[in-house]
């Protein structure tokens, strides 16, 4: 089924943390080279630690798309599991992962990131290469309404976990430095790729920094890929509470206004009704997008939902989208309200 499946040569997968891992295990099943660009703006846990010690790029997230990327084989799977590995105990080490070290580690010895992280997918194999948004590592500052007396009162919250956890309405997010260089080796995955995804993931957080950099919006407005945007199952408590998709959407387009997109998934399971659908619809409008409904949630083999993206099924509909003219996306069959 993977094989009758892959329909492309190369893809480009932005974003961060869960949800671009999800991604990268769908894409490595219908292309042959799969670029991970990943958000890093990290400042929590064991990332946040190596980060302040070492002034390094916070090793996290690139971490995760490593492992994402790890062959489907038993040894794959064990260089999964060591990269994933945190360590226990009481001591300064409790928490660490081993592909932090690894990378930062690596990434010293070589005295260049980017190598150091090629270095590690020639190690494990990987059809593909996992990358930074930009070489240098970026913080991450909200404007949130709702954490004083008066919720009118917008106050300034910086670092990631700050932001993706905030208690009050994230109103916009900046980076600092507000004007980051891109990496280059992103910027070539995407001007080279044949489908460009964006998301699912933290939206504040993992998917909006990516269009506060010049260069990599640049290259997306410039790209003959496919643009395609996959919308979160839920929203996430803190960062994006009670945010419709509607407004996710709309969200991107306040942040970057120049934006252009072709298609956004949306899964069927969250999909709304007629009216709110037409909202929805109209917000992708604005950035040029067609809205496609599919089953792309995982559930837990006992007919409930999770709040997962699953692999194979977003496999299936990047297939399918990849197969489809760049001109004709707007072609794509959708789904019956009344599936």
């Amino acid at each position: 089924m993977v094989e009758r499946m892959r329909q492309m040569e190369r893809i480009a997968c932005l974003g961060g943390g869960h949800g671009l891992f999800s991604t990268l295990r769908a894409s490595r099943q219908v292309a042959d080279h799969v670029t991970a660009i990943v958000t890093v703006a990290d400042d929590g846990g064991s990332s946040g630690r190596m980060r302040r010690e070492f002034g390094s790029l916070p090793p996290g997230d690139l971490r995760m798309a490593l492992a994402a990327l790890t062959k489907d084989s038993e040894r794959g799977r064990l260089w999964e599991e060591l990269l994933q590995h945190r360590f226990g105990g009481n001591g300064a080490l409790k928490g660490h992962a081993v592909g932090n070290f690894l990378i930062t580690g690596l990434s010293q010895v070589m005295g260049d990131d980017i190598a150091a992280l090629d270095e590690i997918g020639r190690l494990l194999g990987i059809k593909g290469r996992v990358v930074p948004m930009s070489p240098e590592p970026l913080d991450l500052e909200a404007e949130v309404l709702g954490l004083e007396e008066d919720p009118r009162e917008v106050i300034a919250v910086r670092g990631q976990v700050a932001v993706a956890s905030t208690l009050g309405e994230v109103r916009r997010v900046r980076l600092i430095p507000t004007d980051p260089p891109a990496a280059d080796p992103a910027v070539e995955a995407i001007h080279r790729a044949d489908v460009v995804t964006l998301g699912p993931g933290s939206w504040f957080s993992s998917v909006i920094p990516h269009v506060l950099v010049p260069g990599i919006v640049d290259a997306l407005n410039t790209t003959a890929a496919t643009k395609v945007m996959i919308m979160n199952l839920v929203s996430e408590p803190g960062e994006t509470s009670h945010m419709s998709m509607e407004h996710h959407i709309h969200m991107i387009r306040q942040h970057c206004p120049s934006l252009t997109i072709d298609v956004i998934v949306v899964d069927l399971s969250t999909m709304p009704g007629a009216a709110v659908r037409r909202h929805v619809e109209r917000a992708a409008a604005t950035l040029g997008a067609r809205v496609i409904y599919r089953d792309v949630r995982e559930d837990d083999n006992r007919g409930r939902w999770t709040d997962r993206h699953m692999p194979d099924k977003l496999a299936a509909v990047l297939s399918e989208i990849a197969a489809c003219p760049h001109a004709d996306v707007a072609e794509l069959r959708n789904i019956p309200p009344e599936y």
